[in-house]
């Protein structure tokens, strides 16, 4: 075996040095061989938003694994995002338990088993395990061990054992999301990904789609009204009074969202607008919005991907999360939220909505007229 004057195997990237005050075991374990890797397991089974904000990862893992076949695990919310990242080769959808909020399931041992025996089918030499701030590497590593696959990638606060064949110490909270998941590979000794912009594909089937779900129409905002959990919805009633402002600024305004979302779509829409419910996949909405004049969305998946597109952004941001884990810096944006003492809460659910006299969270009570004002300043248009 040819080695380096460390002593490191030819063509294998060494691992940087612990820092002062990281666990021992950090960090340990023989380096990578990224170039001779042939499957690789990608771990991200959360939302859309945070599938799309993996890209700039997924392309510094791209660069360092050029002929990999690179597999996304990721749950069915996030799945129909992996269709939109060049990066990825296919897609393996799952629910793990360990993804679940609320009370606790029954447990299932064969669902947990079927899930090892479907990764163990990939046949993968490495899996690399994203994770936010407030999520564990250990369950995902557990099943990767049991599956047989050598080469295990995470990062923790935590001091795992050995689920991990080499782990990262977490970075700071703070940190947002797409520098989280770039601080993994950096500190694996990957170089520095080609910026950390978002992108995506889009696709000429999907602007089809858009253009056929528009219809004929001059420049146009587009409305997503929805959100993961009512603590980041601000309320249908606003929307729709912004919908008549940007109307009235000549701007036709469509509100889209899922069939699960049709009474918000339907209450949002302002008169002369166009509700657009579940008539376009994810790829359907990245066109509509690559092609709009400007976007406004609530702190969700819309909102990533408007970013990604570089469609003009006014992100209606909750309290719910640190604005500089999540916010959008692709495009040029305004974020506005009402500063709050519960903030970040993390919650579902607001306790305190009965603050404001349409039940909005305190840190959403935005008035339509300062929204329309930040979104017609991105659109060098200007209010009457």
């Amino acid at each position: 075996m040819d080695l380096d004057e460390q002593g490191t195997p030819a063509g294998v990237t060494p691992l940087p040095d612990r820092a002062l005050g990281e666990h021992p075991g950090a960090l340990a374990g023989l380096p990578v061989d990224w170039a001779a890797l042939h499957r690789v397991l990608v771990v991200r089974p959360d939302n859309a938003g945070d599938v799309v904000m993996l890209g700039p990862a997924l392309r510094q893992l791209r660069a360092a694994c050029p002929e990999a076949h690179v597999t996304l695990l990721t749950s069915p919310a996030g799945a129909p995002a992996a269709d939109l990242l060049a990066e990825v080769d296919d897609v393996l959808v799952a629910s793990p338990t360990w993804q679940h909020a609320g009370v606790a399931p029954a447990p299932d041992p064969a669902a947990e088993l079927e899930l090892v025996e479907r990764v163990r089918a990939g046949a993968y030499d490495a899996a690399v395990l994203f994770t936010s701030f407030s999520q564990s590497p250990w369950p995902p590593a557990y099943v990767a061990l049991l599956a047989g696959i050598p080469v295990r990638l995470g990062m923790s606060k935590e001091f795992g054992g050995a689920l991990l064949s080499t782990w990262v110490p977490a970075p700071e909270d703070g940190l947002h999301q797409v520098d989280r998941a770039v601080h993994l590979l950096s500190r694996l000794g990957l170089p520095e990904p080609d910026g950390t912009d978002l992108r995506v594909v889009v696709s000429e089937a999907a602007r089809e789609q858009a253009a056929a779900a528009l219809g004929a129409t001059g420049p146009y905002a587009v409305v997503l009204p929805g959100a993961s959990c009512s603590s980041r919805r601000w309320p249908a009633a606003r929307f729709r009074e912004l919908g008549g402002l940007l109307t009235a600024e000549g701007l036709h305004v469509v509100v889209a969202g899922t069939p699960k979302e049709r009474a918000l779509v339907e209450a949002a829409t302002p008169a002369g607008g166009t509700a657009l419910v579940g008539a376009l996949g994810l790829d359907g909405l990245a066109a509509l919005l690559e092609g709009a004049a400007l976007a406004v969305t609530n702190n969700s998946g819309g909102m990533h991907l408007a970013d990604a597109v570089r469609v003009p952004l006014v992100a209606l941001f909750a309290g719910t999360e640190e604005e500089g884990q999540y916010a959008p810096r692709s495009t040029r944006a305004a974020v506005l939220r009402v500063p709050t003492a519960c903030s970040p809460c993390r919650a579902f659910t607001c306790p305190f909505t009965g603050q404001t006299p349409d039940g909005a969270p305190p840190c959403l009570d935005l008035d339509p007229r300062a929204v329309a004002a930040a979104a017609l300043a991105l659109t060098e248009r200007s209010a009457a």
